[in-house]
């Protein structure tokens, strides 16, 4: 247990001081190349009132999979799935970036398309959610091939979209995505799933260090590249960890560990659906430019949205004691 225990705590020093050491670099080359975020007075949603890198995205991608490697030695075919599906969103994510540096708006389809090839990577790779223990017989009910495959896709189109949302303010998506993946590597320590508890702490360890920069005022972005790709790695984690051979009960503490980015933005997605915009059109309905239009500041805004996204991650560590 102590072995593990230093495991872990290397992983995540590994992994924050990477991101943290490399972050700078990575800042000085986006103002070199003018990628970088630029405010604009018109928007509500640009906060910001300087030029932001959006590097960091790069640097989170290299912390993650550098110190995974590092800490398992697992270069097996679920490990290249993973991979494969964080390039792809890189790539697309990086390509909207840049469109966001021109002032245009890079089209919804292709980002849709990639990110659920990046989904279909994984599931074929045979990370996918199953099936569930009856509460009544005990028995495992594994569900048609089919309905594993719509779940699977959705959950990790869902996620990776959800979090990607959610990076509207300094500090948010950073943080909100280090509570989920705290939750999400305890609830793998307590079902005894090293993999996904490795997954996580390093998501921990990258995310800390990326606030380091990221708190407010920011110094540097991780734009739509980086917020995809660490939802990604988090619907992933639960589809590994928590989801595995779970209850009906326990299916929803993956989805409580996500709860503030899930929640508010299934409001989101809802009512741009019932207003016949596209779910990718960018406004200011999420929950933080709400607290900020009913007079709370950005600091106050922020630790409302940890707070609430903790209280929801307790619960789901409870419904997990509750389990067991």
């Amino acid at each position: 247990m102590v072995v593990k225990v230093i495991i872990y705590a290397v992983a995540f020093v590994v992994s924050f001081l990477i991101v943290y050491l490399l972050i700078p670099p990575f800042g000085k080359l986006a103002f070199r190349l003018d990628f970088v975020d630029k405010p604009q007075k018109d928007t509500e949603r640009k906060l910001h009132r300087e030029p932001i890198p959006l590097t960091a995205s790069y640097v989170i991608f290299i912390g993650f999979f550098i110190t995974y490697l590092l800490m398992t030695r697992d270069f097996d075919i679920q490990t290249v799935a993973i991979f494969v599906g964080g390039v792809l969103l890189l790539v697309i994510g990086t390509v909207d970036d840049w469109y966001k540096t021109k002032g245009k708006d890079f089209p919804a389809l292709p980002k849709f398309i990639v990110q659920i090839s990046a989904a279909i990577v994984v599931y074929a790779a045979g990370i996918a959610f199953t099936g569930f223990y009856n509460p009544f017989s005990g028995e495992y009910v594994v569900l048609p091939a089919i309905l594993q495959f719509v779940l699977t896709i959705l959950w990790i189109f869902g996620v990776t979209t959800v979090i990607n949302f959610s990076d509207g303010m300094d500090g948010l998506a950073g943080g909100l995505s280090a509570i989920s993946a705290i939750t999400l590597f305890v609830v793998a320590l307590a079902m005894g799933q090293s993999t996904s508890a490795m997954m996580a702490i390093i998501v921990v360890g990258v995310t800390v260090a990326y606030l380091r920069y990221n708190k407010p005022p920011a110094r540097i972005f991780m734009g739509d590249a980086g917020a995809t790709f660490i939802g990604f790695i988090l619907a992933v984690i639960a589809l590994d960890g928590a989801f595995k051979q779970a209850t009906v009960l326990s299916l929803f503490i993956p989805i409580l560990a996500l709860g503030v980015p899930i929640f508010d933005n299934l409001f989101v997605v809802v009512k741009r659906f019932l207003q016949g915009k596209s779910i990718y059109q960018a406004d200011a309905s999420q929950a933080h430019y709400r607290l900020l239009r009913a007079g709370l500041n950005h600091k106050q805004v922020v630790m409302v949205l940890y707070l609430i996204s903790t209280c929801l991650c307790l619960s789901s560590i409870i419904l997990l004691l509750v389990q067991t």
